[in-house]
């Protein structure tokens, strides 16, 4: 007596050829997976550029060079007062870097420090006009960004964005502070003879809110 259930066919075992298409084209996806993966070798250039980015060693690195930037370029306070009061276009053009939001420009001073306000104080300069207005800052807060600024090649376009151009001018203004002002007693200059050398922003000529570089007390 037949089986009345019938077995279902088998189906074809693939051809040699099939399998060999199937082995390249699997080597060919991986090929090209290689060719598309960049090997970056830890604490390479390429590592290096891959980190997310320091505002603080930015700042540590950039700042010497615009230390000496800035003292190399000093205007003393008198002379530059007097070429902003007979022509402010003619003394950026001479003595400033040009920025988007007021040219910076470089000083050098000594006179009586004031009565600070939150690290800010003001300083009495013999030989300039009484209706000038010269301000340091001590921090502990550092703000502004012209010693970013000053040396006029630090340009947004080096950096991935607004925020790391931005963090780029907190760095630098830290690594002054520590470098600079964190050496002197800051809270005790009322009073006291101080040289400055530093740079502000040319918003107001008749107020200088100068970001220091190098500062003595006598």
């Amino acid at each position: 007596m037949r089986d009345s259930l019938q077995t279902a066919p088998k189906a074809p075992a693939p051809s040699r050829r099939g399998q060999i298409v199937t082995v390249a084209l699997g080597v060919a996806v991986l090929a090209a997976i290689a060719l598309d993966t960049t090997v970056v070798q830890v604490g390479s250039d390429t590592d290096t550029r891959q980190q997310a980015f320091s505002a603080a060693a930015y700042g540590t690195d950039a700042f010497p060079r615009i230390r000496d930037v800035v003292i190399e370029r000093a205007v003393p306070a008198t002379e530059l007062a007097t070429a902003i009061a007979a022509d402010q276009e003619a003394a950026v053009a001479e003595y400033g870097t040009p920025a988007s939001t007021g040219a910076i420009l470089m000083v050098t001073l000594t006179g009586t420090a004031g009565e600070p306000r939150a690290g800010v104080y003001p300083v009495t300069v013999e030989g300039l006009p009484e209706d000038l207005r010269i301000r340091v800052q001590t921090g502990p807060a550092i703000n502004g960004t012209e010693l970013r600024d000053a040396p006029g090649d630090i340009a947004f376009g080096a950096f991935r964005n607004q925020i790391e151009y931005q963090d780029a001018g907190s760095g630098i203004n830290r690594a002054m502070l520590a470098q600079v002002l964190e050496p002197v007693d800051t809270t005790a200059l009322a009073g006291r003879q101080i040289t400055v050398t530093g740079a502000f922003r040319l918003i107001n000529p008749s107020n200088w809110l100068i970001t220091p570089v190098a500062l003595e007390v006598e």
